[in-house]
């Protein structure tokens, strides 16, 4: 019999797309599968948020910077690739918090800012003492009365009081999400804290006995906490891109419109071509998806998701004209500071090794809901903002041997209230009008490194097992 040829499409080159990609090709091989694979990206490079710039001996990031190291879906990519002998571990230092434009040190013990190191947490001048009584409160209040998803920030100030939440709690939840914890799904971003409610009734109790908490992973005090590569996260990118040569890869395209033809889709392009695919894995945002699949009435739930847009920037100094606040890894700002800066990292001392000696690398983050316009400012007058926020807070002063701006226009999908639902019932609707298609990326479950690669992986699987499926039923005709 005639071995089957399916052909795949991807749409999207960030790392959900490549991820995806490369496990279809794995798995292909592995289970005697013939399939063609094609990917398509908009843009005239891959990689999407993930941009590595090479300058004057640092590694600079455009996008992320790192991923977490409890989640192993990078390190096995690594593995599989074998790339693993070039993974970085972050340094060890101590996260500040700016309260009030004043620079607090994290209590010990905070896991996502909830205290349990009660000596560190009491001696701590990020609240007052009033607060921190209100915080004890988690100790003998009652476990949520629903199961239903609510606001994270309602949660949150349920369990410790407006204080501490707003001080601690949020800047570091918004220093992930860039969101309004008010609006945010409590299920999509955190739902380890609904299940230690339920299981302890108090957080802090719970965070304390679970040592292998996911919170745990943003303790910047432990080092290898994150992890990138010798040549910065584009390392993943290029390599991913060389695997997968025997795939056909269309740079500068886009997909316009899909048409279902029976078991198949046709996918037309700007470029007045099409591709008919036996299946298809669209790895894009949310809304870059909404003017292909809105025509036909899909993930219609999906079309109101806000995002974020955001902006880092990246300054570089020579130690000789600054000098550095060495105790101080990074910071976070509340939102009652009057900051420009919602977060900042010290990269000479987060990683020592991709930054050349004698420099001084900060990397500041902007924006946030609630002040994006900041973003749609010039290049200038970021950097000068910037630049006066860093001397309020640690003390820098000095001309910058060069600055790096970069924008990602609406890059942070904020996950409301309901998130969840909607994305199951978008997946389930889209399921049963077209199987042969997978939707996944940061808009839907989760928009870290390691989620993104779990969700491609997790399509490709999708995808493969449908092929043996059909192929073990045409042999079972067969006989």
């Amino acid at each position: 019999m005639a071995v089957q040829t399916h052909k795949v499409v991807v749409v999207g080159g960030g790392i959900t797309g490549l991820s995806a990609a490369y496990y279809l090709q794995k798995q292909a091989v592995e289970q005697g599968l013939d399939i063609e694979i094609t990917l398509i990206e908009v843009a005239h490079r891959l990689g999407g948020k993930i941009q590595t710039l090479q300058k004057d001996g640092f590694v600079i990031e455009r996008g992320p910077d790192s991923f977490v190291s409890r989640k192993n879906s990078v390190q096995q990519l690594a593995v599989d690739l074998g790339i693993e002998s070039q993974l970085v571990k972050s340094a060890p230092g101590k996260t500040h918090v700016a309260v009030e434009n004043q620079l607090y040190p994290m209590p010990a013990g905070s896991v996502m800012g909830v205290p349990t190191n009660f000596g560190s947490f009491l001696t701590s001048g990020i609240s007052s003492w009033f607060g921190k009584f209100r915080a004890m409160g988690d100790f003998v209040l009652p476990i949520s009365t629903t199961a239903e998803d609510q606001p994270l920030g309602k949660f949150l100030k349920r369990r410790f009081g407006n204080e501490l939440v707003e001080n601690l709690i949020e800047p570091l939840f918004s220093g992930v999400f860039a969101g309004d914890i008010d609006r945010l799904s409590l299920k999509a971003t955190f739902p380890e804290l609904l299940e230690t409610e339920q299981q302890y009734r108090s957080l802090i109790r719970g965070l304390k006995k679970n040592q292998v908490s996911e919170y745990r992973a943003f303790d910047t005090e432990t080092e290898g906490m994150f992890q990138t590569f010798t040549g910065g996260l584009e390392t993943l990118v290029h390599t991913l891109e060389k695997e997968l040569a025997n795939c056909t890869i269309l740079k500068g395209v886009k997909v316009e419109k899909l048409v279902q033809q029976q078991t198949q889709v046709n996918l037309q392009l700007n470029n007045n071509a099409s591709i008919t695919a036996d299946g298809v894995i669209f790895a894009l945002p949310h809304s870059k998806l909404m003017p292909i699949f809105e025509s036909l009435g899909l993930l219609k739930g999906m079309k109101d998701m806000p995002s974020t847009s955001i902006a880092t920037v990246s300054i570089a100094f020579s130690e000789d004209a600054v000098t550095p606040a060495r105790d101080c890894m990074g910071f976070v700002a509340a939102r009652n500071s009057d900051l420009t800066i919602t977060a900042c990292s010290a990269a000479h001392l987060k990683w020592p090794s991709l930054m050349p000696p004698g420099k001084i690398l900060y990397r500041s983050f902007i924006g946030r809901v609630g002040d994006e316009a900041v973003v749609e400012l010039s290049d200038g007058e970021i950097v000068k903002a910037v630049l006066e926020d860093l001397q309020k807070l640690l003390g820098v002063e000095g001309k910058p041997e060069f600055t790096v701006v970069s924008r990602m226009k609406e890059a942070m999908p904020q996950y409301l209230v309901g998130h969840d639902g909607r994305v199951a019932e978008a997946k389930k609707e889209l399921h049963e009008a077209l199987p042969m298609v997978q939707i996944a990326g940061g808009s839907f479950e989760g928009f870290g490194l390691p989620a993104c690669v779990d969700q491609g992986k997790a399509a490709a699987n999708q995808l493969i097992e449908r092929f043996t499926a059909e192929l073990l039923s045409v042999e079972g005709n067969e006989q």
